[in-house]
């Protein structure tokens, strides 16, 4: 299944996060008002979940004070993309020789301009399952064998459509998909 491409997000949201660990809590916040404001058709404690994950990661493992990113977006398909930007250019470890790279948005996100298809587009446009640069899910470990530390990038792994990682010109995007219809 290709990236669905934010270009086409029927709506987005991108809100600037503290780089501290109250970022976590309002994560989850912002999350839960905006899929609940939204009636999106997607599992929301996944989406909270994953979520928190992603930002304290981007907390526990990037250094300064720059905010970080957070960008939601809900694709016609009411697919759910979520995206969490930080100023490290380096990828998630646990991301890293997955191939899982790419990701719903190119440039800035869902819904932003300079999107994938844009002039500069970093995005891979075709980067589903089994094409270059997509996720990739064989072989991944049971849960449950994945040791104290990367669980939350495993969790993202197993409980998202799609997940990856990719650069942006001030650091890198991690992001993942929910599929529309399960709550």
């Amino acid at each position: 299944m290709p990236v669905p491409d934010p270009t086409s997000a029927i709506a987005s949201w991108r809100f600037a996060l503290p780089h501290t660990p109250v970022a976590v809590p309002l994560a989850r916040a912002l999350v839960r008002n905006t899929l609940a404001d939204t009636g999106s058709p997607v599992d929301r404690h996944a989406a909270e979940l994953l979520t928190a994950e992603l930002v304290a990661n981007a907390v526990q493992h990037t250094d300064g004070d720059e905010p970080i990113e957070l960008v939601m977006g809900l694709a016609p398909t009411g697919q759910w993309q979520v995206e969490v930007h930080d100023r490290d250019p380096a990828p998630p470890a646990a991301l890293r020789d997955t191939g899982t790279t790419g990701g719903p948005g190119a440039q800035d996100g869902p819904g932003a301009p300079g999107g994938p298809g844009a002039p500069g587009d970093a995005g891979a446009p075709d980067s589903g399952p089994g094409a270059p640069g997509g996720p990739h899910r064989s072989g991944s470990p049971d849960p449950r064998d994945v040791p104290e530390r990367g669980r939350g990038l495993q969790l993202l792994r197993t409980l998202s459509a799609e997940a990856g990682y990719r650069p942006t010109p001030e650091g890198k995007a991690v992001w993942f998909t929910l599929p529309a219809g399960a709550r």
